[in-house]
Protein backbone atom coordinates (compact mmCIF):
# COMPACT_ATOMS: atom_id res chain seq x y z
CA UNK A 1 0.00 0.00 0.00
CA UNK A 2 1.33 3.29 -0.88
CA UNK A 3 0.36 6.25 1.24
CA UNK A 4 0.96 10.21 0.56
CA UNK A 5 2.80 12.04 3.86
CA UNK A 6 2.06 15.69 3.40
CA UNK A 7 5.34 16.46 4.70
CA UNK A 8 8.86 17.03 2.82
CA UNK A 9 10.62 17.35 6.37
CA UNK A 10 12.91 14.75 6.02
CA UNK A 11 13.40 13.74 9.66
CA UNK A 12 9.34 13.31 10.23
CA UNK A 13 9.47 11.00 6.84
CA UNK A 14 12.33 9.36 8.13
CA UNK A 15 11.08 8.50 11.90
CA UNK A 16 7.16 7.56 10.90
CA UNK A 17 8.69 5.20 7.68
CA UNK A 18 10.49 3.57 10.58
CA UNK A 19 7.40 2.73 12.40
CA UNK A 20 5.27 1.45 9.82
CA UNK A 21 5.27 -2.23 8.64
CA UNK A 22 6.91 -2.53 5.27
CA UNK A 23 3.21 -3.13 3.15
CA UNK A 24 3.07 0.81 3.61
CA UNK A 25 5.03 2.44 1.78
CA UNK A 26 5.32 6.38 1.97
CA UNK A 27 5.15 9.04 -0.34
CA UNK A 28 6.17 12.72 0.32
CA UNK A 29 4.78 15.83 -1.51
CA UNK A 30 8.13 16.02 -3.22
CA UNK A 31 7.49 12.53 -4.62
CA UNK A 32 3.29 13.54 -5.84
CA UNK A 33 4.78 16.77 -7.31
CA UNK A 34 3.76 19.25 -4.65
CA UNK A 35 6.32 21.90 -4.10
CA UNK A 36 4.18 24.84 -2.28
CA UNK A 37 4.05 25.14 1.34
CA UNK A 38 1.18 23.88 2.42
CA UNK A 39 -0.87 26.34 4.68
CA UNK A 40 -1.13 25.75 8.15
CA UNK A 41 -4.05 28.55 9.34
CA UNK A 42 -5.80 26.56 12.00
CA UNK A 43 -5.71 27.73 15.31
CA UNK A 44 -5.28 23.96 16.75
CA UNK A 45 -3.11 21.38 15.88
CA UNK A 46 -5.94 19.55 14.96
CA UNK A 47 -6.89 21.57 12.46
CA UNK A 48 -3.22 22.03 10.91
CA UNK A 49 -3.06 18.22 10.55
CA UNK A 50 -7.03 17.99 8.70
CA UNK A 51 -5.97 21.31 6.72
CA UNK A 52 -2.59 18.91 5.60
CA UNK A 53 -4.49 16.26 4.55
CA UNK A 54 -7.38 17.98 3.04
CA UNK A 55 -4.70 19.59 0.62
CA UNK A 56 -3.52 16.90 -1.17
CA UNK A 57 -6.72 14.92 -1.43
CA UNK A 58 -8.31 17.52 -3.01
CA UNK A 59 -5.53 19.21 -4.68
CA UNK A 60 -3.82 15.86 -5.85
CA UNK A 61 -6.56 12.99 -5.55
CA UNK A 62 -4.42 10.72 -3.00
CA UNK A 63 -5.37 8.70 -0.12
CA UNK A 64 -2.78 10.76 2.41
CA UNK A 65 -2.38 11.46 6.47
CA UNK A 66 -0.69 14.20 7.32
CA UNK A 67 0.44 15.18 11.03
CA UNK A 68 0.82 18.41 13.42
CA UNK A 69 2.58 18.37 16.43
CA UNK A 70 3.06 20.88 19.02
CA UNK A 71 4.69 21.36 22.30
CA UNK A 72 2.36 22.92 25.36
CA UNK A 73 4.22 23.85 27.91
CA UNK A 74 1.94 24.04 31.43
CA UNK A 75 3.46 27.17 32.88
CA UNK A 76 3.08 29.31 29.67
CA UNK A 77 -0.82 28.27 29.80
CA UNK A 78 0.00 25.91 26.61
CA UNK A 79 2.71 27.54 24.37
CA UNK A 80 3.90 27.51 21.91
CA UNK A 81 1.46 24.75 21.18
CA UNK A 82 -0.29 25.01 17.33
CA UNK A 83 2.82 27.73 16.75
CA UNK A 84 6.05 25.46 17.82
CA UNK A 85 7.27 25.58 14.40
CA UNK A 86 7.59 29.15 14.35
CA UNK A 87 7.39 30.30 17.98
CA UNK A 88 10.52 32.59 17.20
CA UNK A 89 9.29 33.70 13.74
CA UNK A 90 8.65 32.72 10.20
CA UNK A 91 12.05 31.46 9.31
CA UNK A 92 11.36 27.80 11.87
CA UNK A 93 14.58 27.88 13.27
CA UNK A 94 14.78 25.31 15.80
CA UNK A 95 17.45 26.76 17.82
CA UNK A 96 15.79 30.14 18.45
CA UNK A 97 12.90 28.77 19.05
CA UNK A 98 14.17 26.89 22.29
CA UNK A 99 16.03 29.79 22.95
CA UNK A 100 13.10 31.94 23.39
CA UNK A 101 10.92 29.04 25.14
CA UNK A 102 13.61 28.97 27.34
CA UNK A 103 14.04 32.62 28.21
CA UNK A 104 10.18 32.94 28.58
CA UNK A 105 10.43 29.84 31.25
CA UNK A 106 13.83 31.67 33.20
CA UNK A 107 11.98 32.22 36.38
CA UNK A 108 10.08 29.31 36.45
CA UNK A 109 9.54 26.74 38.71
CA UNK A 110 6.66 24.18 36.62
CA UNK A 111 8.74 23.31 33.63
CA UNK A 112 6.22 20.54 32.68
CA UNK A 113 5.30 20.07 29.18
CA UNK A 114 3.59 17.67 26.84
CA UNK A 115 4.42 17.18 23.18
CA UNK A 116 0.90 16.51 21.48
CA UNK A 117 0.76 14.79 17.93
CA UNK A 118 -2.46 14.79 15.89
CA UNK A 119 -2.45 12.15 12.23
CA UNK A 120 -5.26 12.84 10.64
CA UNK A 121 -6.03 9.94 7.56
CA UNK A 122 -7.93 10.36 4.40
CA UNK A 123 -8.59 6.76 3.41
CA UNK A 124 -11.32 6.11 0.58
CA UNK A 125 -13.12 9.20 1.03
CA UNK A 126 -13.33 8.35 4.88
CA UNK A 127 -11.32 11.05 7.24
CA UNK A 128 -9.82 9.67 10.93
CA UNK A 129 -7.67 11.65 13.47
CA UNK A 130 -5.06 9.86 15.47
CA UNK A 131 -3.56 11.36 18.35
CA UNK A 132 -0.59 10.75 20.31
CA UNK A 133 0.69 12.77 23.87
CA UNK A 134 4.10 11.92 25.36
CA UNK A 135 4.54 14.12 28.83
CA UNK A 136 7.62 15.22 30.24
CA UNK A 137 9.98 18.63 31.08
CA UNK A 138 11.46 21.25 29.84
CA UNK A 139 15.27 21.23 30.98
CA UNK A 140 17.26 24.27 31.52
CA UNK A 141 19.70 24.01 28.61
CA UNK A 142 20.01 21.52 25.14
CA UNK A 143 21.40 18.44 25.20
CA UNK A 144 21.57 16.08 22.19
CA UNK A 145 22.47 16.25 19.01
CA UNK A 146 19.85 13.72 17.59
CA UNK A 147 16.47 14.62 16.56
CA UNK A 148 15.33 18.02 15.90
CA UNK A 149 12.40 20.47 16.88
CA UNK A 150 12.98 20.56 20.51
CA UNK A 151 14.18 17.52 21.15
CA UNK A 152 16.63 18.89 22.79
CA UNK A 153 15.49 20.27 25.65
CA UNK A 154 12.42 17.83 26.18
CA UNK A 155 12.88 14.91 28.78
CA UNK A 156 9.93 12.88 28.75
CA UNK A 157 8.52 11.44 31.89
CA UNK A 158 10.34 8.43 33.26
CA UNK A 159 13.86 9.09 31.55
CA UNK A 160 16.76 10.94 32.02
CA UNK A 161 17.97 11.68 28.48
CA UNK A 162 16.40 14.23 25.99
CA UNK A 163 14.56 13.24 23.02
CA UNK A 164 17.93 14.61 21.25
CA UNK A 165 20.18 12.21 23.22
CA UNK A 166 17.79 8.83 22.42
CA UNK A 167 18.37 7.09 19.34
CA UNK A 168 16.15 7.80 16.48
CA UNK A 169 14.87 4.05 17.18
CA UNK A 170 14.37 5.04 20.82
CA UNK A 171 12.63 8.24 20.56
CA UNK A 172 10.32 6.71 17.86
CA UNK A 173 9.29 3.89 20.13
CA UNK A 174 7.70 6.32 23.29
CA UNK A 175 7.47 9.63 21.23
CA UNK A 176 4.35 11.55 20.57
CA UNK A 177 4.49 11.10 17.02
CA UNK A 178 5.34 7.22 17.55
CA UNK A 179 2.02 6.73 19.73
CA UNK A 180 0.12 8.17 17.00
CA UNK A 181 1.37 6.17 14.47
CA UNK A 182 0.71 3.09 16.33
CA UNK A 183 -2.76 3.98 16.12
CA UNK A 184 -2.60 4.82 12.76
CA UNK A 185 -1.03 1.59 11.84
CA UNK A 186 -3.40 -0.66 14.26
CA UNK A 187 -6.22 1.26 12.02
CA UNK A 188 -4.93 0.51 8.58
CA UNK A 189 -4.30 -3.96 9.52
Amino acid sequence: MQLVFASNNKNKIKEIQLLLPQSIQILSLEDIGCIEEIPETADTIEGNAILKANYVTQKFGYNCFADDTGLEVEALNGEPGVYSARYAGEQKDANDNMDKLLLNLKNKSNRSAQFKTVITLNLNGKQTLFTGIIKGKIIEEKNGTNGFGYDPIFVADGYDKTFAELTIEEKSTISHRGLAVKKLVEFLK
